[in-house]
Formats: C-alpha cells, structure tokens, sequence
C-alpha cells in the first residue's frame, strides 16, 4: 500500500515534465522562432521593419523551395547532396534558352524538365543500383556542377528578358514575387504530403521501408519521385536565383544543400525519415535567415557568423533527441 502511493506521488510529479516535453516538441520550432524574433528586435531597432522583415522573406525564398523538397528525400530516409548543382545546371538552361530568344515558358520548361531528369537519375541509381543516396546524390553533385561548367564554359549567362526578371526581383502589390513561388511550393507540398496517397507512402517508407514493401507499396517507384520532386523544385529555384541576379552564374547554388538540409532538420525532421512536415521545414529556413539578417544588422564579423549559424544547428538537433 505504501509502496503504491509513493508509486503514484512520482507519476503526478513527472506529469508536468512530461506535458511540458510533449509541449515542445510539438510547439519547439515555433516558440524558438518567437524568441529569436524577440531578441533580435530588442538588439535592433531597424529588425523589425516592414522592408526589412520583406528582405528576409527574398532572401530565405530560394532556400526554403529547396529544402522542400529535400524534406521529401529526408522523410524516406534519404539525403539529396545534388540540389545546388541541380539548381546551377537548371539555371544554365533557363538563361540558355533565353538568351538564344526561346518564349519565357519555354526557358522555364526546360530547366524544369533537367531538375526532373537529374532527380530520376539519382532515384533510380539509389533504387535500381542499390547506392546509398549519400553516395548517389554526391557522384550528381560532381557530375551536375561540371555539366553546368560545360554548358556555360565557364562564363555567367547574361542577357534575360524582362518578364523572366520579374520572377525573381519583381513585386505583387509590395509582396516579392520570389514569396509568392515560396509559399505556393509550400502549399502543394503540404497537399501532397498531407492529403494525398503519395504523402502516407512517404510516411511509411521512411518509417519501415520494409513493411511498407510487405503492405504492397511499391517503394522503389515513390522513392524515385521524391528525388524527381527535389530535382523539380530545386529547378524552380532556379528561376528565383536567375531572374533575380538576371544572370546564370556557373558557380551558383554552391552550398546550397547543406542550408536545405540545415532547414529540414531544424524544422523537426528526422533524418531517420517517417516523422516531420513541411510546416517545420519553412519555419527551419526562415530561423536560418533571421540568423543572418539579425547578425547583419549587429555588424557581427561573416565568419563567425558560420560558428553561430552552425552551434544553433547542433543544439537544435541535441535538443530534438534529448526530447525525444
């Protein structure tokens, strides 16, 4: 009898830890967001302005399309290391076509159409030549950046017509337009992975690949679409980054993986794959560029700035798992 009471006195008393670990590991991402948005506004006066909170949604556009799709890979318990090449290539294209005097629809047709190729390659490399997706995406990343070198012998592309511009520096009633694409990536794949077939085989492959395949789910077909989608919405920031410099640039989206997977993980994504959304992957890429913006605007020195950057990503992953 003593013994149960004293059992049940403990239970209530790690009631409240409990509801508040559950707390945040539901709410984390969001409360630390929050904070952040605090503390940087105390520490400067020009942070919380109209243009400038604008400016940061620009700037985290590109990165936040990305790591939408890697948040696809990342849920099947992949990786993606090819996307900045992707992107470069991709961009190639677009102001290829351009330049020669191709329509708008055309250019962006086309670098859609390399994204969704280099993805099928890396899909069915993992899932027909048994690769790992580290090594597979790596050997594209290589393979990706030296095509675009190829393509472009080494120069930017210049010479964009206005309405491609547009797409990446232009506005919709103060909104830029870069926002605009960003939130409509968003919104489709938070369809996909929330209200389609095509969302729960994701779920599940990343959860138990092998009882997904024992359930009757073709996992090599779905696992080969999530990288066709990251080669497609990597091409899509493309078109951000292009129009916006008004410029392929050989070097571009160098990098760039490792922001979009920062993101993914920061957003609660497991790399473990089967647990995560979409939601926390934009909430992930925005942290990262408030980070930036803020640090910016206190004139802290750029290379420390990668130490930050870096120690936040690290704490946030120890506190994910501590949590859980």
């Amino acid at each position: 009898m003593q013994f149960s009471r004293l059992y049940g006195l403990a239970t209530l008393r790690r009631l409240p830890l409990t509801r508040l670990r559950n707390v945040l590991r539901r709410f984390g991402i969001a409360i630390a967001f929050a904070l952040l948005l605090v503390i940087l506004s105390a520490l400067s006066g020009s942070f919380l302005t109209i243009s400038n909170l604008l400016n940061i949604a620009r700037q985290v556009s590109i990165n936040a399309v990305i790591a939408a799709g890697m948040t696809f890979v990342i849920l099947t318990g992949g990786i993606d290391l090819s996307v900045g090449s992707v992107l470069a290539l991709s961009g190639a294209v677009i102001a290829g076509l351009l330049a020669a005097g191709r329509p708008v629809l055309v250019g962006i047709g086309g670098g859609l159409a390399v994204g969704a190729l280099l993805g099928l390659v890396n899909g069915l490399v993992i899932t027909r030549g048994r690769v790992q997706p580290f090594i597979a995406t790596l050997g594209m990343l290589t393979i990706g950046r030296g095509l675009t070198l190829v393509y472009t012998d080494g120069r930017p592309i210049t010479g964009l017509p206005d309405p491609f511009v547009w797409l990446g520096a232009g506005e919709v009633f103060r909104i830029p337009v870069p926002v605009l694409i960003m939130m409509l990536v968003f919104l489709a794949s938070s369809v996909i992975l929330t209200q389609t077939v095509v969302g729960r085989y994701v779920y599940a492959i990343g959860g138990n690949e092998e009882a997904a395949r024992l359930s009757g789910v073709n996992v090599a077909a779905y696992k080969t679409l999530v990288y066709v989608i990251s080669g497609i919405v990597s091409a899509a920031s493309a078109v951000i980054l292009t129009g916006r410099l008004n410029s392929a640039q050989p070097t571009a989206g160098v990098g760039f993986e490792l922001d979009a997977i920062a993101a993914v993980v920061l957003g609660g994504t497991t790399l473990a794959g089967g647990e995560g959304s979409i939601s926390g992957t934009i909430l992930g890429a925005f942290i990262i560029g408030v980070i930036n913006n803020g640090l910016n605007l206190l004139n802290v020195n750029p290379f420390y700035q990668q130490v930050v950057k870096g120690a936040v990503i690290l704490l946030a992953v120890l506190l994910d798992r501590r949590l859980r």
